[in-house]
């Protein structure tokens, strides 16, 4: 069994971006909405990627072999891909970007107390368990906000987005917890990401299909929007992440997560014009002081202990 390795230099960098890049992408959706629906965005993006993953592992002469057992967890996180783009691209007709993106980041927290039941590597100390209860205070806090939302013409029912968006990081920490758990955990990144993308597309599509949303009017903003969701997000970001799960253990990568939440944020507000409500952001800082405690417990402990010992 590969045995997954804590936070170094190069893990550290590549969180940086693509937590960046993981804030941006609300706000390309949600500035493309009127052009081309969420929903399609999203269902776009994923069979465009899919091709993509496809030609690179045709490149470099992959193998997509099911007999190894992981079609199983495969269909399984493709589902559970799926949901949570439906969630997300459903959320952004009702809530703001800067709220989606906090309310999708709790993720990291309820991978945590999945990987804690499931493998001895991840369990959870004392600290990491009120980091949990510090974050879902702020949730809380966060979603009883409302006054912005009163105003905000292109978020008509906030607190059903918001709750939308809290699936959504639902459904992304569930899938975290299967990769790390499964026969996906020595797939390789590629593999487990198709599985992701062809599920993903087929659900996001149908419901698009479904729910009338096929409206794509190209304009430029529609057109960088969705080129930057195939090519950025889905293809280069979520490659990035699953083969850094396969090398680092999921709880501490999470850490850095948080910072994703402060950038949208920071883009939704300075890109889009969103408002934000005192309510909302003091939820907002619990979410993210919980989602450290959980997810850098033990990362923070070691400086701790290190600064201790240069210090005697």
């Amino acid at each position: 069994m590969q045995e997954r390795k804590g936070i170094d230099g190069l893990a550290f960098g590549m969180m940086a971006v693509l937590c960046m890049i993981w804030a941006f992408q609300q706000i390309a959706i949600k500035a493309a909405a009127v052009d081309v629906a969420p929903m399609l965005q999203l269902a776009i993006r994923s069979g465009v990627a899919a091709v993509l993953v496809s030609l690179l592992m045709a490149w470099r002469r992959e193998p997509l072999d099911l007999a190894d057992g992981s079609w199983r967890p495969g269909l399984l996180v493709g589902v559970l891909f799926g949901l949570e783009f439906i969630f997300l691209g459903e959320g952004l007709r009702f809530t703001t970007a800067s709220h989606m993106a906090v309310f999708l980041y709790c993720a990291p927290f309820i991978a945590a107390i999945g990987l804690h039941w499931r493998l001895p590597e991840e369990k959870l100390a004392a600290a990491q368990w009120f980091g949990i209860l510090v974050a879902f205070i702020g949730i809380v806090v966060a979603l009883t906000g409302r006054e912005a939302g009163e105003s905000t013409p292109n978020a008509s029912n906030m607190l059903l987005g918001d709750f939308l968006g809290l699936l959504a990081g639902i459904a992304w920490g569930a899938t975290t917890v299967v990769v790390r758990c499964s026969r996906l955990s020595h797939a390789s990144a590629t593999k487990t990401l198709l599985y992701q993308l062809v599920g993903g597309f087929i659900i996001l599509f149908g419901s698009a299909a479904t729910s009338g949303q096929l409206g794509f009017r190209p304009t430029t903003l529609a057109i960088s929007s969705v080129l930057f969701q195939c090519i950025v997000v889905a293809f280069f970001s979520f490659l990035a992440w699953f083969w850094l799960l396969r090398k680092y253990l999921a709880s501490r990568l999470g850490v850095f997560s948080f910072m994703t939440p402060l950038f949208g944020i920071f883009f939704g507000v300075w890109l889009l014009n969103e408002p934000l409500d005192p309510s909302f952001l003091f939820g907002a800082v619990l979410v993210a002081v919980g989602i450290v405690l959980v997810s850098g417990y033990a990362w923070i402990r070691q400086a701790l202990q290190r600064s201790a010992r240069s210090r005697s």
